[in-house]
Parts: C-alpha cells; sequence; structure tokens
C-alpha cells in the first residue's frame, strides 16, 4: 500500500470552494470550477512548463513507545546574532479525508477530529475510485475544444521520489491540433484485480472549523482503508436561523391509488456501450425556450425566507414562463413551503437530496433526515424528476459504486412512499471521465450535469449554448445515450475576465440567449438572484449569478 503525501500549492486557483446546493455547504463557485475539466481558469500570463512546491501538511505520528527513549546530546556552536529579513510559517494543516487503515476484521473507533484553517488554503489531495483489473486511465484534465488551439492549465499529478510518492501540481500547455475532447496529463495505471486507486486532484479549503466525528464501524474483510470526512462550519458562523413561518394552506390534493409495490433495481455488471449523445428527448424538459429555474429560499443574509417571501418568488418565476424549479435539499422549509407555492402558480418540481462530506452511506443521518422529509411530504403529482446528489463524485464525497447504491436505496424508499418518477445525479463532465460510469448509468433514468461556461476561458458568452450542448451530448454518450440534461447553467455580471469569458451585465443577457437558443428546453438556469452572503471568490463572481436582469424581473 502506497501512501500519498499531501503538499499544499502555493496560491495556484486560490479562491472558494465547492457547491451552491445545502445551506451550510454553500461555497465559492469558481475554485470548484477551476478544477472541472473544461472549466479551467488560466492566467493571463503563464510559463510552458512549471511546477509548484508548497509546504507539506502535518501527518499524524505513530502512537509513542512505552519505551524511555535514550537521550541525545549535542552541542553547535552559538550562531552570530543576524538581523532577520525573511519570515516563515507552520505548515498549513487542510481538512483531507483520514485514511484508517483496518488490517484485519473487527470493530473500530475513529476519535473526533477539529482542525482550524485561518485561510483560504489550495492543495493536492486525493480521490479515490473503484475499478476492475485492467489498464486504465485516470485522472487529468478534459477540455473541449470547437478548432485547433493551445490550451494552458494546471492539473494534479505524482511524483516519486527515494520511494515516496508525493502529489504536486503542475501547470502545462497542451496543443489541440484540431477540434475535439482532449484529457490533459491523466494518470495511467494497472491493477490485477478490482482495486480502489487514489488519483491526485487540487482541492481548495476555505476559512473555517472543520470536524470528523467520531466513527465506530464493523469491518469484515482484510486491509480495508476507511476515509473519515471532514464537516465545515464556515467562518464567520452565520447568526441563527430565525423560527420558520407556518406556510399559508394551500389545498390538499385529491388522494392519489396506491401505486404498484417498486421492484428492486439491481444494476447490471455490464459497462454500457458508448452510444450517440441525446440532449433532452426524454419525458422531461420545457415546451418552450424556458425550462427550469434554480432556487434555494435564503434572504441575502443566509436566513431562511418565510412563505410569503417564498411565495413571492415563485410568482415571479412563473410569470418569466418557467415551468419548474429546483431545489437541491429538504432544509429551510423547502418542501413545504415551495412545494405549496408550486403548487398555488402551476410550476412543476425537481427536487433534490443534497450529499455532503458525511459521504454516501446510507446510514448518514443527514441523508436519512431527507429521505425522511421526502416521505412525510410526497406530493409526487408535482415532481418530474429526483436528483440524488450534486456533483458528489467531483467533490469526493461518493465513490461510483456507492452513488448507485445510494440511489438504488432512495428509489426503495421513496417507492414505498409513492414516488413513480424518474432519478438522476448531476455532476461535471471529468467526474463522469474519471472512471467506470456503468454502475450510475445503469440505475438512473436520464443523465445530467452543471455546466458553466464561464469557467471555460475560450467561450465567449455567445458561444455559451453550443458549449452546453456539447457537454450534455458527451455524458449522454458516457451513459449509453441516455437523454441527457443540464441541471445549473448561466453567466456572472460581476466578476473577472477569464480569458475570452468576461463577466457582466450584457454579457449575461447574451450568454442566456445564446443557451435559450440552443438548448433552453433542457437547461436549469442557475440562479434565481444574487447571492450577497456568499465570499466573492478568486474571479470575484460568486455572488453575481442571480439572472433577474437577464429574464427582466
Amino acid at each position: 500500500m502506497k501512501a500519498a503525501v499531501v503538499a499544499a500549492a502555493a496560491a495556484v486557483l486560490a479562491g472558494g470552494a465547492s457547491a451552491h446546493s445545502h445551506r451550510h455547504a454553500h461555497k465559492a463557485l469558481f475554485q470548484k470550477r477551476s478544477l472541472n475539466d473544461t472549466e479551467v481558469c488560466v492566467p493571463t500570463c503563464t510559463t510552458i512548463y512549471s511546477t509548484i512546491y508548497g509546504e507539506e501538511t502535518w501527518i499524524q505520528p505513530p502512537p509513542k513507545s512505552t519505551e524511555a527513549p535514550v537521550p541525545v546530546i549535542t552541542t553547535t556552536p552559538e550562531p552570530e546574532p543576524v538581523v532577520p529579513t525573511t519570515t516563515t510559517t507552520e505548515p498549513a494543516i487542510v481538512p483531507t479525508p483520514i485514511p484508517q487503515i483496518c488490517p484485519t476484521p473487527g470493530t473500530y473507533t475513529f476519535p473526533a477530529t477539529t482542525i482550524v484553517v485561518t485561510e483560504t488554503t489550495t492543495v493536492c489531495a486525493a480521490s479515490t475510485t473503484e475499478v476492475p483489473s485492467g489498464t486504465h486511465t485516470l485522472g487529468g484534465v478534459t477540455t473541449v475544444v470547437e478548432t485547433a488551439t493551445t490550451v494552458v492549465c494546471p492539473y494534479a499529478t505524482t511524483e516519486v521520489e527515494n520511494g515516496v510518492v508525493t502529489s504536486v501540481i503542475k501547470t502545462t500547455t497542451f496543443v489541440c491540433p484540431s477540434a475535439g475532447t482532449y484529457t490533459i496529463a491523466p494518470i495511467t495505471t494497472v491493477v490485477p484485480s478490482v482495486t480502489t486507486v487514489v488519483v491526485p486532484v487540487v482541492t481548495t479549503y476555505c476559512p473555517g472549523t472543520y470536524t470528523a466525528p467520531a466513527v465506530v464501524t464493523t469491518i469484515t474483510e482484510t486491509n480495508v482503508v476507511v476515509y473519515c470526512p471532514f464537516t465545515s462550519s464556515e467562518i464567520p458562523a452565520p447568526a441563527p436561523t430565525p423560527q420558520a413561518i407556518t406556510p399559508e394552506p394551500v389545498p390538499e390534493p385529491a388522494p392519489e391509488p396506491a401505486p404498484e409495490k417498486p421492484k428492486a433495481v439491481a444494476p447490471p455488471a455490464s459497462t454500457p456501450a458508448k452510444g450517440k449523445g441525446s440532449v433532452g428527448g426524454g419525458k422531461l424538459g420545457g415546451k418552450g425556450k424556458h425550462w427550469a429555474m434554480t432556487y434555494t429560499p435564503f434572504r441575502p443574509d443566509g436566513h431562511c425566507k418565510t412563505y410569503s417571501e417564498v411565495d413571492a418568488d415563485v410568482k415571479i418565476i412563473a410569470s418569466k414562463n418557467f415551468e419548474a424549479l429546483r431545489i437541491y435539499s429538504t432544509d429551510c422549509d423547502t418542501l413545504p413551503n415551495v412545494g405549496a407555492a408550486a403548487e398555488k402558480y402551476g410550476l412543476r418540481l425537481i427536487i433534490g437530496l443534497f450529499i455532503g462530506s458525511p459521504g454516501c452511506d446510507n446510514g448518514n443521518p443527514t441523508i436519512a433526515q431527507q429521505i425522511s422529509a421526502l416521505k412525510e411530504w410526497k406530493k409526487w403529482h408535482l415532481v418530474d424528476l429526483c436528483v440524488v446528489g450534486n456533483e458528489a463524485l467531483f467533490n469526493g464525497y461518493c465513490s461510483v459504486q456507492q452513488l448507485a447504491d445510494l440511489i438504488v436505496h432512495t428509489k426503495k424508499e421513496l417507492g414505498s412512499a409513492g414516488y413513480t418518477g424518474p432519478y438522476t445525479t448531476t455532476d461535471v463532465l471529468s467526474a463522469f471521465e474519471a472512471g467506470d460510469m456503468s454502475p450510475v448509468c445503469n440505475v438512473i433514468d436520464v443523465v445530467s450535469a452543471n455546466v458553466h461556461a464561464y469557467f471555460n476561458y475560450q467561450t465567449t458568452p455567445g458561444q455559451a449554448g453550443k458549449f452546453v450542448r456539447g457537454q450534455l451530448d458527451a455524458v449522454s454518450k458516457i451513459c449509453g445515450g441516455k437523454p441527457s440534461y443540464c441541471m445549473e447553467t448561466g453567466w456572472p455580471t460581476a466578476g473577472v475576465c477569464n480569458g475570452a469569458a468576461c463577466a457582466g451585465v450584457q454579457q449575461q443577457k447574451e450568454a442566456i440567449a445564446s443557451i435559450e437558443q440552443e438548448i433552453g428546453q433542457s437547461v436549469v438556469f442557475f440562479s434565481f438572484r444574487d447571492d450577497p452572503w456568499k465570499n466573492p471568490g478568486a474571479c470575484n463572481c460568486e455572488r453575481s449569478w442571480g439572472s433577474d436582469k437577464a429574464f427582466g424581473y
């Protein structure tokens, strides 16, 4: 078993981190997107090839020996006093998931761990994926280009020196000779049997307090590695959430007939054939250029909105001819409040099950609570689609098999409560291309991706629609030609220029018009309003994705 030493990268890609799906998991988008296949923010000035080494993170020391150590006394001549010219800092501690090795079957207890991060830190961390026997090409950065071009991008890789494997971040220039899809600097590995492979990835941690809870687990095999991930509480801590206001009563729909008892889904072992991409084409999607809008019921300060505030928002969205709302989770009274308003104004719902750093385990209390809330709510006549996870693979919260198992579990649970509609998960293209996706492809009804053209430095606002379509074609092919839909797309009204992709009010209007024209019936636009409570991020754009100016509300 080889251990990867995590090395902190110096100032590269510094900025916010992951997702915008859950109240306590909202973080800046730019850093996340800068790591995503085609979504790489490239500085104006670059070098042809460089390596950036940072200070190593601390590694837990081995247990102290009970034997008394033998003292060793050394003497050194007292140095001449000098005037200090530089300052040094201790190595940064970052909350990468803690690998715990379980060599034999038994019950293991891992204590809780807390780490405080005081400044935004980018490191070369590790993700894991399970692969069958054979040769596999994993990781790297995937980019889609429409013409011959030169791409400059950072990527994560490993180096071996004196038997020590070190993960590092490098920057390289790659020449794409013609239009097509290119994977830059992947890692090739050969395994004799089914193996969990560690792949280096660039990861950013924002300031905050990160806690890995105590874990008690029973292991039935030998040499099992258990990862104990951290949950975070960002700095500064949010003010207490006000008590929820009970929504105005809404007439209950007529009782629906009891659904047929769902059958267990057994994912086939074979890999699906990579067929022709199919964007949309299923029963989902809009009749015109506006299918859906993302909606999170948060005020500008990050607190939960009341039902009256939610009702006013949903009324506006419905007035702009949108047909559905995408919600990410069940917190903040999302189901009763948004559900009641959606029913009142004739909108459909794309419901979500949020997966955070605790992981994909069915026993994760956060997941269990969300499933329970959905089963109790059970207004399935409003629901068009259930999305299990938002970039859970990209963020390392699940392996492919874990996510597939959770989708099957969710089908069983919600099916027992009467939901018979389609299921999917949504992620970025690089997550779909990182390994064998057949376990997930085999248990979803449609394939979905989050696509933000702004984070591809070669894409102008007017090219956004073609870019989104190209990404959806790619994920559809990976899942054997299943219909594909975009669960997030948009353009910021403020922020720095990312190559040809510049933020601005006019640029957003142009980008959204391009997306509407090309593929509007198959996308969910992000987002309803700006989010002033977010960190601005490295591109100074994270607060500015509200599309109210583009849609005129």
